[in-house]
């Protein structure tokens, strides 16, 4: 394989997102090319925490169908392009859904929940303030996950979205709202979690503004990726983690 060749990588979303494809491909790395398999899920509405969970038990149920697809095109590594999955009880529950894909895949995984934890650990960041899509139930794992792996969580705003739809539907100027809202508790970082949630342009813009790492989750992931599989290339237009680390 040539240097030029891009690496090849599998790329597993829930079958209702609408927004990691269209997310990557405006971050435009050129040096891996992602291949998407979808996990399938029913579920239309997440209008109480109860069909949270059962979104959360679909899409795991559906993870094995989807790795088992797009392990046929030989990928050499395997992004996980959902959210709220990665921080499911909290750091044994990630480190645990982490061993059961990559023993699935049999390659190794990028997830949403420890691209966000290397990022924070590389701009040495411990107070943290996150906007999610989720409901209450969504955000106790998210927090959860953070406050085990040592970060001080000071504040978070959920979006509460009522379908995975609706969470693809959110406009820049709430969320540039929720922004300045989480920015009043002082935090070193703050993160945008929920991959059907598209951050990454309206991220960079807040980074600069206020002179501190804003970090939404497409990002961190492909950036992660970028990391894991040993390409150095980085990329302008979605903040400082993909344009100088």
């Amino acid at each position: 394989m040539s240097s030029d060749t891009p690496i090849e990588v599998g790329c597993i979303i829930p079958s209702t997102n609408t927004i990691v494809e269209r997310d990557y491909a405006r971050i435009g790395a050129r040096s891996v090319v992602f291949h998407y398999g979808r996990s399938h899920i029913q579920i239309p509405d997440i209008d109480s925490d109860e069909a949270f969970e059962r979104l959360i038990a679909e899409i795991e149920a559906g993870n094995a169908a989807a790795i088992e697809r797009v392990s046929t095109a030989q990928v050499s590594y395997m992004t996980m392009g959902m959210s709220s999955e990665t921080f499911w009880g909290g750091k044994e529950g990630n480190a645990r859904f982490e061993a059961e894909i990559v023993e699935r895949a049999g390659v190794p995984i990028t997830t949403g929940a420890t691209a966000l934890r290397a990022a924070l650990d590389l701009f040495g960041a411990r107070k943290i303030a996150y906007v999610s899509p989720y409901p209450e139930v969504g955000n106790r794992h998210v927090t959860r996950y953070f406050t085990e792996h040592g970060f001080d969580v000071v504040a978070q705003h959920g979006l509460a979205s009522d379908s995975p739809k609706a969470m693809s539907e959110v406009d820049d100027t709430e969320l540039a709202r929720v922004i300045a809202e989480l920015d009043a508790a002082r935090p070193d970082a703050i993160l945008q979690v929920g991959t059907n949630l598209s951050m990454i342009a309206l991220a960079a813009s807040a980074e600069d503004f206020l002179r501190k790492p804003v970090i939404a989750i497409n990002a961190a992931c492909v950036w992660h990726t970028l990391r894991q599989v040993g390409s150095t290339e980085q990329i302008d237009g979605f903040g400082s983690l993909l344009r100088d680390h």
